[in-house]
């Protein structure tokens, strides 16, 4: 099943409408104020847990899922070392596309994993307790794991903090952690700012949530980074300058 969580976008149905596809559309307001991508994914887990999912498997909007990620993700989560277990997948930044047509239809010779993170041979499956190395831009998980952690903190909106705060609460639950091999994925690419300078306020405000729920700072290099800038200040919080 397919579902596709649309928030505050109502053109998405006319694209999956000639896309062909028949994936499940799930329309959500946002309402005033910064994105929720937390609740925009327990939105999307809900849905499809009431469709009887036994396995849920997340891929973030700009992401494009390689021809046996699904595969890969299923045959872990059937195996009884790893059902119990949260499972991430390679994923490959990509360059930008050579013309106006997009990207091949065939991804899988681009494959080049972040080398940020663990990127096992196809069908090997490797242990981590590194759960800072998480990042949401493709999961999976049985059912039952995703009902043991209780989804993602809705306490986050906009940009970042999110995810590192879903698996700070996935150690916390005491569920393992697995790098899937040929689990791939291929990031579509976009420009970015580095530090993302656009999103001081999200990320701010964000870091203070976490810090106030796991007791240290997380997206550190950003902060170090907006300080040195004369962006934010910080003391026993972090908060915008005031100019």
């Amino acid at each position: 099943m397919h579902v596709i969580v649309a928030t505050d976008d109502p053109a998405v149905s006319d694209v999956v409408a000639v896309s062909g596809s028949t994936a499940h559309i799930v329309h959500r307001v946002n309402g005033p104020g910064p994105l929720s991508v937390a609740s925009a994914r327990n939105i999307g887990a809900l849905t499809a847990l009431d469709h009887n999912a036994d396995l849920l498997v997340f891929l973030d909007v700009d992401c494009i899922p390689g021809r046996n990620m699904l595969g890969r993700y299923h045959e872990a989560v059937l195996d009884a070392k790893h059902r119990d277990t949260l499972l991430c997948g390679p994923v490959t930044y990509l360059p930008p596309p050579h013309d106006v047509d997009g990207y091949p239809v065939t991804l899988e010779h681009l494959i080049n994993p972040h080398p940020a993170r663990p990127a096992p041979r196809d069908g090997d499956i490797i242990p981590s307790t590194d759960y800072e190395l998480f990042w949401s831009l493709s999961f999976g998980l049985a059912a039952s794991t995703w009902r043991q952690i209780g989804g993602f903190c809705e306490r986050y909106r906009g940009y970042g903090g999110e995810d590192t705060d879903f698996a700070q609460t996935v150690r916390a639950a005491g569920v393992p952690m697995r790098w899937v091999g040929g689990a791939h994925a291929f990031h579509q690419f976009h420009p970015v700012s580095d530090p993302p300078v656009e999103h001081v306020h999200d990320i701010v405000r964000n870091a203070n949530i976490f810090h106030q729920r796991w007791g240290w700072w997380p997206m550190s290099n950003w902060l170090n980074a907006f300080e040195q800038r004369g962006l934010i200040t910080r003391d026993c919080e972090c908060r915008p300058a005031v100019p």
